[in-house]
């Protein structure tokens, strides 16, 4: 005897399959959230140092890669006033920092898990469970039925917390395509005992240039930027990881004093070393500098070249186990943005990292995930009543 099918099955109970599991529930949906993992929410109590980073003080769809119009229309259904409503609503309140990230005012990623846990109190959590296969109908397992499905699997990124790209895998059963996946948000390699990488524990506000081949900038991005014993990290260098792996062959040079050029810069140093020198941290400037009171002309020039283009001759990046987010994944020109439902496989819904988009660093990519969960756990329960 086959036992009475769910409404809704969620696969994957991380910040998308969460949000879309309790929206679910909330509307009355008999739902069950499946996961791999024997202990939900590893990335949650991972994420912004542990203490994670809910979101961000102003989201817009140009802070996020992939397409835009798709993802602004998606971002409106739950905007960050109505994300921290929810979370005040679960007694979450949340404190904005300098750089605009917003973090639990107990500083603690449990506080986060326990509150979403505490609401998906009307949904059937099953841990240990990993989807193998899932078909039409909706069977996965071959033992568990439901009517229908939230694919929530993630992506490939930080594999031991569960998202082990195994997601794409389904989606592409269910007819649906995968564009190329690569790691975002990851720090990035330089040759083993470059010079650089003598300077570990160094940052400086840095604008970074992706170049293509001919020199012309393909992306810029400006943030603080940490040297450290295999290459380059800190914020910027995040950023703008994704726009250098996407553009290979391509190179990267830094700016060290942003907002300078070669003209100004070759202005101020004719006059004196000091000024420049007080603007760098000493271990970069005796770095690049040669050690002498009056530089030469080709000195000069050479100098003030490596300050405002230097070269990073970065290798590869770090992987996906260090990268905070997937690039690539679901296009979403197969997906309806106004309810997150599967135009290849009706009551199939998918949202979070499963799709084809990555966000900044800083709070983007969870704003994504509650506002594309949401959607999709809302219109997965609303589409069995026909509304």
């Amino acid at each position: 005897m086959t036992a009475e099918p769910y409404d809704v099955a969620v696969i994957g109970a991380g910040a998308a399959g969460l949000m879309a599991a309790i929206f679910a529930a909330r509307a009355g949906a008999r739902v069950v959230a499946l996961d791999g993992a024997k202990r939900l929410g590893a990335k949650i109590l991972i994420s912004g140092g542990g203490r994670c980073n809910v979101t961000h003080d102003v989201v817009h769809a140009s802070d996020f890669n992939g397409s835009r119009n798709a993802i602004a229309k998606i971002l409106r259904t739950f905007d960050v006033p109505a994300t921290l409503d929810f979370f005040s609503s679960l007694g979450v309140t949340l404190k904005r920092e300098e750089t605009g990230k917003l973090f639990p005012t107990t500083d603690k990623a449990r506080t986060v898990l326990d509150a979403l846990l505490r609401a998906a109190d009307g949904v059937e959590l099953r841990t240990g469970y990993k989807a193998i296969k899932v078909e039409r109908g909706f069977v996965i397992n071959d033992d568990l039925h439901a009517r229908s499905v939230i694919l929530a699997a993630g992506g490939r990124s930080v594999a031991k917390t569960g998202s082990d790209g195994s997601g794409y895998a389904l989606a592409q059963s269910l007819g649906h395509t995968v564009t190329p996946t690569f790691p975002a948000l990851v720090p990035l390699l330089l040759p083993k005992e470059h010079p650089l990488t003598t300077l570990a524990g160094v940052s400086v506000e840095a604008e970074l240039a992706v170049r293509s081949t001919s020199g012309r900038v393909l992306h810029r991005e400006r943030g603080s930027m940490l040297f450290t014993h295999f290459g380059i990290s800190g914020p910027v260098v995040l950023d703008i990881s994704r726009h250098w792996i996407a553009s290979q062959l391509a190179t990267l040079t830094a700016n060290l004093l942003p907002g300078e050029t070669f003209e100004s810069l070759e202005a101020e140093l004719i006059d004196s070393t000091r000024g420049v020198r007080q603007r760098l941290p000493s271990r970069l400037w005796e770095l690049l500098a040669p050690a002498k009171p009056k530089l030469t002309r080709d000195e000069r020039r050479r100098l003030i070249r490596d300050l405002v283009e230097l070269p990073l001759p970065v290798v590869r990046d770090r992987g996906f186990e260090y990268a905070e987010v997937t690039a690539g994944g679901v296009p979403l020109t197969e997906i309806d943005t106004a309810t997150m439902e599967s135009r290849r496989c009706p009551g199939l819904f998918l949202c979070g990292e499963i799709l084809d988009v990555d966000g900044k660093i800083g709070g983007y990519n969870f704003q994504w995930a509650w506002a594309s969960g949401r959607l999709a756990g809302i219109h997965a329960a609303r589409s069995l009543s026909g509304t």
